[in-house]
């Protein structure tokens, strides 16, 4: 059976459970090469996960003959440049979340994928997830009726680096775009359109709160999707304690669930509760990375795609007051 060969550019800690494995184990798919900066760390990378070639130059994995597709798991700062290169090259691209620094990065790179005749896929693996799928079900049955409304949380106290002030690109605007809220609210933003429908109307206000470090700390949001749902997002980096909400509000029920946290799907019917444990698999980008190379190899469909990535970045510009 004919497989797709892939090479990760950026073999950092995204890459070495979440995502990595996932090109070894998904079916008709193989890992043959990553490429690091760092010569010695690619060589590790390679080596314990048994990847016959490293690289510490993009350019070579990119053009190397038996790479089939590249996956890109690099800080957003990267993204844009590394994506014009694989589809010049003329080679599917994935790549990670958030999918560039900003919505007009975005449009060049699903421009330049699309001219070159190349699919572009980003990395929300959470359209893939068992448990994300149960959710979707329970809406597209109309188990909780019409939907009406979403409420949105996500606060989190700040983590031990943050209060003493170490370097993380995740907080730095210039690498990642914005601050954690590019980080985690982009999945919990583009997980609620999979659910739903597109947002078209989004505005909010960003802020820092803590002072720990440049990006925003704290957002709130108001959102209108397509099918005139509406929405509320808190997002709190500064927070006493950790919370993880969101609320899909219908007509003859509720779903309440996690994003991130390992907490039971919460359905509400009257006064009835039901609860769904489904857990995610080890690695939980295999089950998207399995979709993008059944649709490589023509039988199947991904469901995160260059132009679902870029809206979940034009909304998240528009809540930051950049649209």
């Amino acid at each position: 059976m004919k497989k797709i060969r892939w090479g990760i550019i950026g073999c950092g800690d995204v890459t070495e459970v979440k995502s990595g494995p996932g090109f070894q184990k998904a079916e008709g798919s193989e890992l043959i090469a990553v490429m690091r900066r760092d010569p010695d760390l690619a060589e590790d990378y390679a080596r314990r996960h048994s990847v016959p070639k490293w690289y510490n130059n993009a350019a070579e994995l990119i053009n190397d003959d038996d790479v089939d597709a590249v996956y890109i798991a690099t800080p957003p700062s990267s993204h844009k440049q590394y994506v014009l290169d694989v589809a010049l090259a003329g080679k599917p691209v994935y790549v990670e979340k958030p999918m560039a620094l900003n919505y007009k990065e975005c449009v060049s790179m699903v421009e330049a994928c699309r001219l070159a005749n190349v699919p572009l896929f980003t990395a929300y693996y959470r359209r893939a997830l068992p448990r994300f799928l149960k959710i979707k079900s329970l809406i597209d049955d109309g188990i909780i009726g019409d939907v009406r409304a979403v409420n949105m949380v996500l606060h989190q106290p700040p983590g031990e680096n943050d209060i003493r002030k170490i370097e993380n690109w995740r907080t730095d605007p210039d690498m990642a775009g914005c601050g954690y809220f590019c980080d985690l609210g982009s999945h919990m933003i583009d997980l609620i359109q999979f659910f739903l429908s597109d947002i078209v109307t989004a505005n909010g206000v960003a802020s820092n709160q803590s002072g720990l470090y440049k990006a925003e700390d704290t957002v709130s949001a108001s959102m209108i999707f397509k099918s005139g749902v509406h929405a509320t997002g808190n997002w709190c980096f500064c927070a006493d304690k950790d919370m993880d909400k969101t609320e899909i509000i219908g007509t003859a029920g509720r779903i309440v669930y996690s994003n991130f946290a390992a907490n039971p799907v919460i359905l509400e019917m009257n006064n009835s509760t039901e609860e769904f444990n489904i857990n995610h698999p080890d690695h939980v980008a295999q089950p998207l990375i399995q979709t993008i190379v059944d649709e490589l190899l023509g039988k199947g469909k991904c469901p995160s795609t260059g132009d679902s990535g870029a809206r979940t970045s034009l909304i998240m510009d528009k809540i930051l007051g950049r649209q």
